[in-house]
């Protein structure tokens, strides 16, 4: 068996990892790296492997550092399966396509640029015709349901507890040069217990081999009931000073968690009557998905959607969908206290760039950031609290309270991680930090080592291990 890390190694994005066994060539994830984007787009670009060798494609969920790749890969010439959840799947037809439109809409703005300078084009990294046509190639599985996917190796999905869809992959293969059985686990991202809407991750009993995302292995998240208290505590202080809340949130899990939070804290009459708008096409979108699949929801939603009232957890009479970008544009004359949410989660592209803008110098304003920001993105200087950040090339001056709220986190922490690890009741042999920086992998190695011997590894991008014995 073969592992080769062609990205997620020692960075949060682009996750792309490639096993090799029993003479089957299978690609766990195909995600966009996100960061520069000069080195982001060359990165995308060229894929570091033939796409028309890769078997089979296996997905842990529709996150586009996860999928973002995949009409790429079928671009350049990939034919086989990608499996997933049927969530995922459903996530994808919408997520993919967004994600073509605006790699169609970034490179109309940098043509317009370079044909200034004499420069010659470029071309998007995919259309939507491609996305359109990778969709051809997705085929479902559900939790639990176990089936043989290639010679000797069959395949079940766990709950992953990160968003609506996510999923454990668990690999038990029959390998015919070991001459042995062993069990595969790629953990996909796995989420905190407690979440809104979705279940917590679900337990494996055995792993032989262990490929383990490690985003918080350093770090500790606040409770989720603290989470909500303190989002209680931020949106009634910025109401006494006048102020409105941006949130910029990731389209797909965290807009739809925020979103329940306030229906509860609305009917508890914990916050005041207000205007609370999602300004995300794409989250509207993705809403409707989640609306689709209440059998991927946790106890505590279904049993709020029971009470009288409550049925949609996604909608209630002080919310509003924004569709179109007239009214979008309508927010901007907005005076009164009021909460926005919208994409993108990282503040680096999408209609939140424009609240920004219009908000941003004023201090009675909050800009409330709930999760983890990439390096070099107008999310990470909002948290660093830059004096002066720059919109559409434009310099501005933050004046606006900056928040940050960990417990909304999709991923688990560091004794979240070590938990799961530790309910293993036959723990790996081999396993593999990916999905974190290094300082938050190798603080995890460390506690993973000292507190069950694990042997552990932390690869670099394009590093091959070749598993011989186990």
């Amino acid at each position: 068996m073969k592992l080769t890390f062609y990205g997620a190694a020692r960075t949060v994005t682009g996750s792309r990892h490639l096993l090799e066994v029993n003479g089957t060539r299978i690609l766990l994830d195909c995600g966009l790296v996100q960061g520069r984007r000069s080195e982001s787009y060359s990165a995308n670009v060229r894929l570091p492997f033939e796409a028309a060798s890769i078997d089979l494609m296996i997905l842990s969920h529709a996150h586009i550092d996860h999928s973002g790749n995949i009409p790429n890969l079928v671009k350049n010439g990939f034919r086989g399966d990608i499996i997933c959840t049927p969530a995922t799947r459903d996530l994808c037809a919408t997520m993919l396509l967004d994600s073509a439109h605006i790699q169609e809409r970034d490179v109309e703005f940098v043509n317009k640029k370079r044909r200034k300078k004499g420069e010659p084009p470029v071309e998007p990294i995919y259309t939507q015709e491609d996305a359109l046509k990778a969709l051809e190639y997705f085929i479902s599985q559900g939790y639990g349901r176990r089936r043989q996917i290639a010679p000797g190796i069959h395949l079940t999905f766990k709950d992953a507890g990160h968003m609506l869809g996510s999923a454990i992959t668990v690999l038990e293969i029959a390998d015919a040069d070991l001459g042995r059985e062993y069990v595969f686990v790629f953990s996909g991202d796995l989420g905190q217990n407690g979440l809104p809407i979705i279940r917590d991750p679900e337990l494996i009993e055995r792993a032989d081999v262990l490929i383990l995302e490690s985003t918080y292995g350093d770090r500790e998240h606040g409770a989720m009931v603290g989470s909500e208290k303190r989002l209680e505590q931020i949106i009634n202080e910025t109401v006494k000073r006048g102020g409105s809340v941006i949130m910029p949130a990731f389209a797909v899990g965290r807009t739809q968690q925020i979103v329940v939070s306030l229906h509860r804290l609305y009917e508890q009459g914990d916050i005041p009557r207000m205007p609370i708008y999602v300004d995300s096409p794409l989250a509207v979108n993705t809403t409707g998905v989640f609306k689709l699949h209440p059998e991927c929801y946790d106890e505590e939603t279904r049993r709020f959607m029971l009470q009288p009232g409550n049925t949609d957890p996604f909608g209630f009479d002080m919310l509003t969908y924004i569709q179109s970008l007239e009214e979008s544009k309508r927010l901007n004359f907005e005076h009164t206290p009021c909460i926005i949410i919208s994409a993108s989660g990282m503040a680096e592209f999408g209609r939140v760039l424009h609240h920004l803008k219009n908000r941003i110098e004023d201090e009675r304003n909050t800009v409330l950031i709930t999760g983890w920001q990439a390096p070099h993105t107008l999310g990470r200087r909002l948290v660093e609290k830059a004096p002066r950040v720059h919109i559409f090339g434009d310099e501005y001056p933050l004046r606006a309270r900056v928040e940050v709220l960990d417990g909304f986190s999709g991923h688990a922490d560091r004794s979240d991680l070590l938990h799961w690890v530790g309910a293993m009741q036959q723990r790996p042999r081999r396993t593999f930090l990916v999905h974190g920086e290094l300082a938050p992998a190798t603080a995890l190695k460390q506690a993973l080592h000292e507190t069950y011997q694990m042997q552990v590894d932390i690869p670099e991008i394009g590093q091959q291990f070749s598993i011989e014995t186990l």
